[in-house]
């Protein structure tokens, strides 16, 4: 009896154990490079991905989710650290774990989801493009531009570099090395043989990078990782959280933080929710606990955190049970920068960035653009404004704009009502067909076709085509019936479809105007 109540706990640690080691091994690469992408010390991803395991695994509103530095804030961190230094990264990272922390104290956490999934994916597919554009240049041991637009144009440049054949330069040499990483991520991940599907592809690619560039003695960049970890670290001073508070640049730096932050660990929530049966995420616990570790990021200087699919998707698809998988690999993670970190140093700079051009890749997502295409072509439009305006202006501006765009899409579908109207005298019937919305913006349209029927016709006002109708139509077909009736005329409102689509709702019943029904 005690070994069939102790068999199944048992087994459910051994998945989340056999997940967390998974988590960890897709973490630790992922972690540094995208603090170098970042502008910032490996180290500091490093610290980031600890707190998101130890301290966010514990208290997630979201159990299987795994919290950690994201790409999709590495565009943001890389313009702060130019912009203003790496002292002010902990200071805006404190400003929007506040920030966090209080929005899911006030319950905010299903507002951060209402955002047009067309807005979200422009936003990662432009962050994709960014990361490509950067790290591209971080492979080939060159120097990234000022921004994205400028790392695109000098692509060509860069690879000029890398395969101009005179001599044996340090551009050729991690050009090898980051070509040979991503040929061995795709390699593993088509051909990776089924008792090994769980080692993920980018650890395959570090240990390919870094052992050809250890064997052919490579003198390229390598990663800096210190063997005293609290030596890294990036505390804010009293003086730098003071101009912090005083800047209204850094103060809305910190907003948008917290904003993008937010938005992309909501949907990573919801995409996870999406992968397994067990609990449900709770989206205001699991903004608070954001807000946790972004202020405890903060006040180590680190990276700010976000949930992040890559590695959430890996813990389920690796059988993890419970919150302790993710936990447990934000222990690996510690007890790998304490013990190991001369083995991190072996890393080739080129081979980290190369894992996260192919992650650039992998965020522009062909099918999801494919996917967006069928719900229209307005909805292409406000993904490829978002894209473009990340891309070429800031992040901020391609949101706001893909924002803007959805909105206008939204009052367009509330606002827009098309009207076709049929007279056929002989039958002495007029019949008005409305497709669209019918509201208060519709009114002047709605009241002139009305205005505009024969008296004495039996009239049929056709509302079934219609998305929505709201009271102020009503209100307006109610006043013309009267006067229609007086003149000798019939009204009969073909709803029977409409009726059957809201349920026949007795309010909607009542609200009708009507001489006859069918």
């Amino acid at each position: 009896m005690t070994h069939s109540n102790t068999s199944p706990r048992f087994a459910g640690f051994g998945r989340d154990l056999l997940a967390s080691l998974v988590v960890f091994l897709v973490a630790l690469p992922l972690c540094m490079g995208i603090a170098i992408a970042s502008g910032a010390p490996p180290a500091l991803g490093l610290v980031t991905g600890v707190i998101g395991g130890l301290v966010v695994g514990a208290i997630a509103g979201s159990p299987l989710q795994v919290s950690g530095p994201a790409a999709g804030m590495a565009v943001l961190v890389y313009e702060l650290v130019q912009a203003h230094g790496l002292a002010m990264l902990g200071v805006v990272g404190l400003m929007a774990g506040a920030i966090q922390f209080l929005a899911g104290a006030l319950k905010l956490g299903q507002w951060f989801r209402a955002i047009s999934p067309s807005v979200i994916q422009g936003m990662l597919a432009g962050i994709g493009v960014l990361i490509f554009a950067s790290q591209f240049h971080v492979m080939l041991d060159d120097v990234p531009r000022s921004g994205g637009l400028a790392n695109l144009m000098f692509i060509p440049e860069a690879i000029g570099k890398a395969i101009t054949p005179i001599g044996m330069s340090q551009h050729h040499l991690a050009a090898f090395i980051g070509v040979a990483t991503i040929l061995a991520i795709l390699g593993w991940n088509k051909f990776r043989p089924a008792g090994l599907k769980m080692v993920p592809g980018p650890l395959i690619g570090v240990l390919v990078g870094s052992g050809l560039a250890a064997a052919l003695g490579f003198a390229i960049k390598k990663v800096s990782v210190p063997s005293d970890l609290g030596q890294a670290l990036n505390i804010p001073t009293l003086d730098g959280l003071l101009q912090g508070a005083m800047n209204p640049e850094i103060l809305a730096l910190g907003a948008i933080f917290a904003f993008v932050a937010s938005a992309e660990t909501l949907l990573c929530a919801t995409a996870v929710d999406q992968m397994h049966t067990g609990p449900r995420t709770k989206y205001d616990q699991e903004l608070r606990a954001q807000g946790v570790g972004n202020l405890l990021c903060g006040a180590l200087g680190a990276l700010p955190m976000t949930g992040v699919i890559v590695r959430s998707s890996a813990n389920v698809q690796a059988g993890g049970q419970t919150r302790l998988s993710a936990i447990l690999h934000g222990a690996w993670l510690l007890l790998t920068v304490a013990a190991l970190p001369w083995l991190l140093n072996h890393i080739p700079t080129s081979a980290l960035a190369a894992i996260l051009v192919y992650t650039g890749y992998k965020l522009l997502n062909i099918a999801q653009i494919r996917r967006i295409g069928r719900f229209g072509k307005m909805e292409l439009a406000i993904y490829g404004i978002t894209l473009a305006g990340v891309v070429f202006v800031d992040l901020l501006t391609g949101v706001l704009a893909g924002f803007a765009l959805a909105t206008i899409k939204l009052v367009y579908t509330f606002s827009h009502l098309q009207i076709t109207t049929k007279i056929d005298a002989g039958q002495r019937r007029a019949d008005l067909v409305l497709k669209g919305s019918a509201t208060f913006f519709s009114i002047p349209q709605f009241s002139a076709a009305l205005e505009a029927i024969p008296a004495g016709l039996e009239t049929h006002v056709h509302v079934e085509h219609l998305d929505y109708i709201d009271h102020a139509c009503l209100d307006a077909l109610a006043a013309w019936e009267k006067q229609y009736q007086a003149g000798g005329g019939t009204l009969i409102v073909e709803w029977t479809e409409l009726a059957q689509r809201y349920s026949r709702r007795s309010a909607q019943v009542k609200d009708i105007p009507v001489g006859a029904v069918k």
